[in-house]
């Protein structure tokens, strides 16, 4: 069992444009999807679609437009009432893959709400292989929650405890580093300003920088730390090593749920015991198979190919 945590999920809206963006202009749409959405629910979803057990944690009212969009969907989910309804979100997409994103701001928790949606990933992480931390967090929620969860859901279950994997960005992601997850996976951006090492467009550059700056977090205790870097592919960087991989040239339709597929094939691989070359080449599989559907559709295993993914071993370089 994979356990997702969403503290801020959203009814994500993609609208696909036949020609790029003109801003200040009024344009028509080819076509539009909806799906319930944010970094958890997305990897639950993808991670469903390919018989995987998992399910994802939330707030939201049983009324909610995410929640039912949930329900309609038959994602496996669990919600927690906050009497306020969730945010919306807004990507759209050019006919290249460019992906603008609106990501509305969420409804605010109270701190006893905040406790609640802690205890409740508590409680259903034991015996789950993995709990995943995932996503931004909601407007006024401490900047160390994901390492509030972290502590307590090992203050209560110890060795028998998940191994916890963190997707998010900015002041969460830093604080959780302290919280020494299992697993990080940040995209070039993210990397750069947590290690800072270079910017996000430098690392997606030189995949032996990336590695170099994915590096300082393995040296501060974090297990792995799974690196998207867009086109380029992606780096894995773990006690043992580090490795590249680059995928197959797709044409990309939409990059929206692309990184959280990648993690939801990367923690996949691992619940059938592959080695990290493995586990690294089906995540870039799953995130380059993401990226060539329209919207926000997840792919299933049976939709990705792992043998068009080169890996190599890639030493780290420490910064002098």
């Amino acid at each position: 069992m994979i356990i997702t945590l969403t503290p801020n999920p959203s009814l994500d809206r993609t609208i696909e444009l036949a020609s790029p963006l003109e801003r200040g202009e009024v344009q028509r749409a080819v076509a539009a999807s909806v799906h319930p959405g944010g970094k958890g629910v997305n990897i639950v979803r993808a991670l469903a679609a390919s018989g995987i057990d998992a399910l994802a944690l939330l707030p939201g009212d049983p009324s909610d437009a995410v929640v039912r969009a949930l329900d309609l969907e038959s994602i496996p989910h669990l919600s927690l009432p906050i009497g306020a309804a969730l945010r919306s979100n807004v990507a759209v997409t050019e006919p290249d893959g460019t992906t603008t994103k609106v990501n509305e701001p969420g409804p605010t928790l109270s701190a006893t709400q905040l406790t609640a949606l802690l205890e409740l990933a508590v409680a259903k992480s034991d015996g789950a292989s993995w709990l995943v931390l995932a996503g931004s967090l909601p407007p006024g929620a401490p900047a160390d929650y994901y390492a509030q969860v972290m502590a307590a859901v090992r203050a209560r279950y110890g060795a028998a405890a998940p191994r916890i994997a963190v997707d998010s960005s900015g002041a969460p992601l830093a604080a959780s580093v302290a919280g020494i997850p299992e697993l990080l996976k940040p995209n070039a951006e993210e990397l750069a300003e947590l290690s800072g090492i270079g910017d996000g467009a430098s690392l997606e550059a030189d995949p032996k920088l990336a590695a170099s700056a994915a590096q300082t977090l393995v040296d501060l205790g974090v297990g792995a730390v799974l690196a998207t870097l867009g086109s380029k592919g992606a780096v894995l960087v773990t006690a043992s090593g580090g490795w590249l991989a680059k995928g197959p040239v797709i044409a990309a339709k939409s990059t929206v749920g692309a990184g959280d597929s990648a993690l939801a094939g990367y923690l996949l691989s691992t619940l059938r015991g592959d080695g990290p070359e493995a586990c690294l080449q089906q995540a870039v599989a799953h995130g380059a198979a993401a990226a060539s559907l329209p919207g926000t559709l997840v792919p299933a295993l049976h939709q990705t190919n792992p043998s068009a993914v080169k890996v190599m071993a890639l030493a780290p370089v420490k910064e002098s």
